[in-house]
C-alpha cells in the first residue's frame, strides 16, 4: 500500500465540508482536482472512502474511521504550530563563541542588560582564540575582532573601529632606545599574542600615509 500523504488534507476538507465544491474553495483548487485526489487516495487504500451522489457527499464506514484517526494527530500538529508561532518571547539556549579580546565587549552591563531583557534565554559563552567553524561546532553566533568573516556569515558591527597603541614601561625605556619607526620593533623585547599554539604570533598592524603594513615581531613573551 502506497499512500500520498499530501492527499490527507484534501480528504479532511471533504470530510469536514461534506462537499467537493466547498472543499475545493477552502483549499483554493478546482472541484475536479478534489475529485481526482480522493480517487487516488481510495486507490491507495484500495477501499471506498467517500460516497458521492449528485446532491450530497458522505463518508463510508472506512472513511469515517480514517477521519476519526486523523483528528488526533492533526490537532496535535496544529497545537504544536500554535505553540511555536504564538509565543513571541525568545526562549532556550543561546551559544556564543568569542575570542579572549572580544570577551571584554560582552562583560558587565551588556550581559546584565541582555539577561534582564530575555529571562527565558540561557547563555552559553565559550571563550577561545582558536579559529574554527562556529556553525559546525553548534554555536549560534560568534564575536570576533576583524573585518573579514567566513563566507555566507552575516556580520553586525558591535563597536566602532578599534585603535591599538604600542606602549613601553618607563623602566624598559630607561635601558633601551625608543624605536623611531614601527619596523624597529623587531629589535625590541616585545610581548606577543597568538590565537592558538600552532600558529605564528600576531603581526602588529600599522598604517603610514594611509598605507597599511604589519611588523612580524620576535616576542620574548607570548
Amino acid at each position: 500500500m502506497k499512500i500520498d500523504l499530501n492527499l490527507l488534507p484534501l480528504f479532511l476538507a471533504v470530510a469536514e465540508e461534506r462537499s467537493f465544491s466547498a472543499a475545493a474553495g477552502r483549499l483554493g483548487i478546482t472541484r475536479s482536482a478534489v475529485s481526482q485526489g480522493i480517487r487516488r487516495l481510495e486507490d491507495g487504500f484500495q477501499t471506498l472512502l467517500v460516497m458521492r451522489t449528485t446532491r450530497s457527499v458522505r463518508l463510508t464506514e472506512a472513511g469515517e474511521r480514517l477521519h476519526k484517526s486523523l483528528l488526533g494527530p492533526i490537532a496535535n500538529i496544529e497545537a504544536a504550530f500554535d505553540d511555536v508561532t504564538s509565543d513571541s518571547m525568545p526562549r532556550g539556549q543561546l551559544r556564543i563563541a568569542v575570542t579572549s579580546i572580544a570577551e571584554a565587549f560582552l562583560s558587565g552591563p551588556l550581559l546584565a542588560s541582555f539577561t534582564a531583557a530575555h529571562p527565558a534565554v540561557s547563555l552559553d559563552v565559550f571563550v577561545s582564540d582558536e579559529e574554527f567553524d562556529i556553525v559546525a561546532a553548534g554555536y549560534d553566533a560568534g564575536v570576533r575582532l576583524g573585518e573579514v568573516i567566513e563566507k555566507d556569515m552575516i556580520a553586525i558591527p558591535l563597536t566602532g573601529q578599534q585603535r591599538e597603541r604600542v606602549v613601553a614601561s618607563p623602566s624598559y625605556l630607561a635601558t633601551h632606545r625608543a624605536p623611531a619607526h614601527p619596523r624597529e620593533l623587531v629589535a625590541h623585547r616585545c610581548i606577543g599574542w597568538r590565537p592558538s599554539p600552532d600558529v605564528a604570533p600576531y603581526r602588529w598592524e600599522f598604517e603610514e600615509a594611509g598605507v597599511p603594513f604589519d611588523v612580524a615581531i620576535e616576542p620574548q613573551i607570548t
